[in-house]
C-alpha cells in the first residue's frame, strides 16, 4: 500500500467528511470523525479480526506524521472552524504515538495491549479537542500527557485491588497500612489489628480485609517501573486529589525540567553557578554577605547577579521548553 505525501493527507483525508455532518453540529461531527479515526479492528467490519493487532498496525503505519507547521494550521481549522476532518488528520496522523505509549505501559503491567491502545486512543481524542494551536508546544508532546492518563485510569479501574480503594477508609488503608506497620515494628511494636485500628481511624474489620488482599495481590506497588527507573508502581496512584491528568502531566514535566537544569548549569560561569547553588536551587541559602565576603563584592551586587541568572534562567527554559509557562502548571491547561 503506498504511502500519502503529509500534504496530501492535510488536503485530503480518508473518507472525507462523513455523510452524517452536514446537520451543521460541528461538535457532533468532531466527535464522529474522531471515533472513526482511532477505531480499532473489526469495529467498522473492514480488518480482519484474527490479527487484529498487526492489521491495524499496517492501517495506521500509512498515516505520515506531521510538521510543527501542518499541526498548527489543522488546530487553528479545528478550533475557529470545527472543522472535523482537521481533527480527524491530528488523531490519524500521532496512532502511532498512541501504540509506542501503550506497550511502554504493556511491558510493564502485562495488560492486553489493544485494551491499552483503545483507551489512549480516547486520551488522543480528548488531546485534539483541547489543544490549542497558539501556545508554542507540539501536539505529540501535549497528546502524550493525555494519552498516558486514560492509560493509567484505565490500569487503575482494573487492578482488582485498586478498584476496592471505593470507602475513605480503604483509600487510606491502601495508602499507608504497609508504611503504619513498618513504624510500629521500627517503634518496638507487633502491627496488630486493633493498634493499626486506633492509628489509622478505620475499624479493625477494615483492617483484617485490606491485609487479606494485599496478601493477594500479585504486583508490588513499590517495584520500580523499570530497572533504571526510580519510579515506583505506587507513586502513580495518589492518595491526594490531585487528578490522574495532573500526575502524570506534572511527572513529565519535572522530569524534562531535570534534563533541562543540567544544561543550563553548563551555560553558567564559575562565580554565576556557585550563586545559583547556594542562592537559588537549594532549601537554605546562604545570605548575600556570605556571598558577597567570598568574591569580595557588595551584597547589592550579588543581589544582582542573582537576579541575573534568574532571567538567564527563565529565557533558556522558555526556549528549551516549548509554553514552558503554561507546563510550570499543567493541570491549567484542563
Amino acid at each position: 500500500m503506498s504511502k500519502q505525501k503529509p500534504t496530501d493527507h492535510i488536503e485530503n483525508p480518508e473518507n472525507g467528511r462523513s455523510d452524517g455532518d452536514t446537520d451543521g453540529s460541528s461538535d457532533s461531527a468532531t466527535t464522529r470523525k474522531l471515533k472513526q479515526a482511532v477505531s480499532l479492528p473489526g469495529e467498522q467490519g473492514q480488518l480482519v479480526p484474527y490479527d487484529p493487532l498487526q492489521r491495524y498496525l499496517s492501517e495506521i503505519s500509512r498515516y505520515p506524521l506531521l510538521t510543527r507547521e501542518q499541526e498548527v494550521e489543522l488546530g487553528r481549522r479545528l478550533q475557529e472552524e470545527g472543522d472535523p476532518d482537521a481533527a480527524y488528520i491530528l488523531a490519524t496522523s500521532n496512532l502511532r504515538l498512541v501504540v509506542k505509549i501503550a506497550m511502554e505501559f504493556q511491558r510493564t503491567w502485562m495488560q492486553n495491549l489493544m485494551d491499552l491502545i483503545q483507551e489512549g486512543n480516547i486520551g488522543l481524542m480528548h488531546a485534539v479537542q483541547k489543544f490549542d494551536p497558539y501556545k508554542n508546544v507540539k501536539f505529540s508532546y501535549y497528546a502524550a500527557f493525555w494519552i498516558k492518563a486514560y492509560i493509567l485510569k484505565f490500569i487503575m479501574d482494573n487492578w482488582r485491588l485498586v478498584k476496592i480503594g471505593t470507602t475513605q477508609g480503604q483509600r487510606k488503608l491502601f495508602f499507608k497500612l504497609k508504611k503504619e506497620k513498618q513504624k510500629l515494628v521500627e517503634q518496638g511494636f507487633a502491627p496488630e489489628t486493633k493498634l493499626l485500628s486506633s492509628r489509622l481511624g478505620v475499624s479493625e474489620q477494615e483492617v483484617r480485609d485490606m491485609d487479606l488482599r494485599l496478601d493477594g495481590w500479585d504486583v508490588s506497588l513499590d517495584e520500580p517501573l523499570k530497572d533504571d527507573s526510580d519510579t515506583e508502581r505506587g507513586d502513580f496512584f495518589s492518595s491526594d486529589t490531585e487528578s490522574i491528568e495532573s500526575q502524570v502531566a506534572r511527572k513529565e514535566v519535572e522530569s524534562l525540567l531535570r534534563e533541562k537544569l543540567g544544561d543550563f548549569k553548563k551555560q553558567l560561569s564559575e562565580r554565576e553557578l556557585d550563586i545559583f547553588q547556594r542562592r537559588i536551587f537549594t532549601d537554605t541559602p546562604d545570605t548575600l554577605q556570605d556571598i558577597g565576603d567570598k568574591y569580595q563584592i557588595s551584597r547589592e551586587r550579588v543581589r544582582q547577579l542573582e537576579k541575573n541568572i534568574v532571567k538567564k534562567m527563565r529565557v533558556f527554559f522558555e526556549k528549551e521548553i516549548p509554553d514552558f509557562a503554561a507546563y510550570e502548571h499543567p493541570e491549567e491547561n484542563d
